[in-house]
């Protein structure tokens, strides 16, 4: 299963402008991705390019009804602190789900990373939305790397950075 497997890391906060050209490069490279046999997608649930990436998995099932969604979620109170109308997509995203894994019960400081690791470990390839070296998706990403996972980063890239550490800025969807 895990060379069907994709999963998707990215960040929280992602400007409006961003968002429309976003979702359309996602369901670009998940069609792409379900013509070369990938048919599980494995999300975090987090706000921003998490949900977007479920969201369009779960538009593209009408079309592509073999498509799995699973949802790897960090504890039972992730969505602690959120905005209401934030939790009620989040809800909904995961009544639509087809399968939930929990990777921890309450939050600890590890389960953001636990929950991470997860998704790569179970995976054959990362897209993601990567445009700065710091934070929880630069952690994925290098940890996406080292496991051999194929990348797919859909950020738009201001530079090329010769650096190994900077490659994977360097926009691997061709063609997009």
């Amino acid at each position: 299963m895990q060379e069907q497997t994709c999963c998707f890391t990215g960040h929280r906060e992602l400007p409006v402008w961003v968002r429309k050209q976003l979702a359309a490069k996602l369901e670009a490279t998940i069609t792409d991705l379900i013509d070369r046999g990938i048919l599980f997608y494995g999300a975090g649930g987090a706000r921003g390019f998490d949900c977007l990436a479920a969201q369009t998995v779960l538009k593209l099932k009408s079309s592509y009804p073999s498509i799995k969604l699973i949802l790897v979620l960090p504890c039972l109170t992730q969505t602690r602190g959120w905005r209401p109308e934030d939790i009620a997509e989040y809800e909904r995203i995961k009544a639509q789900a087809d399968k939930v894994v929990y990777t921890a019960q309450q939050y600890t400081p590890g389960c953001m990373h636990k929950r991470n690791r997860h998704l790569v470990d179970n995976s054959s390839v990362c897209v993601c939305y990567l445009n700065r070296e710091s934070g929880g998706t630069a952690y994925t990403v290098d940890y996406a790397e080292k496991q051999g996972l194929e990348i797919i980063n859909l950020a738009p890239v201001q530079r090329q950075k010769a650096s190994r550490q900077n490659r994977r800025l360097v926009h691997t969807n061709k063609g997009r």
